[in-house]
């Protein structure tokens, strides 16, 4: 199941501990919040000004590589 725009940030980041380097290279500070069980991943974005479908196949891109 690819991650969408209405997973919750900690989620993301606690099933695939590999999205949390996307998070860094947006510079997102999703990382450690404790917002981040609350957020989705389109709250994320919105609150970081960061292109949203940039951001979602950067992770599903992490996800899906071996």
């Amino acid at each position: 199941m690819p991650i969408g725009f209405d997973d919750l940030v900690h989620d993301v980041m606690n099933d695939w501990p590999a999205t949390i380097r996307v998070f860094l290279d947006f510079r997102m500070g999703c990382v450690g919040c404790p917002i981040a069980c609350f957020h989705t991943v389109d709250d994320a974005c919105g609150e970081h000004h960061v292109d949203r479908d940039a951001f979602l196949k950067a992770l599903r891109e992490v996800v899906a590589s071996p």
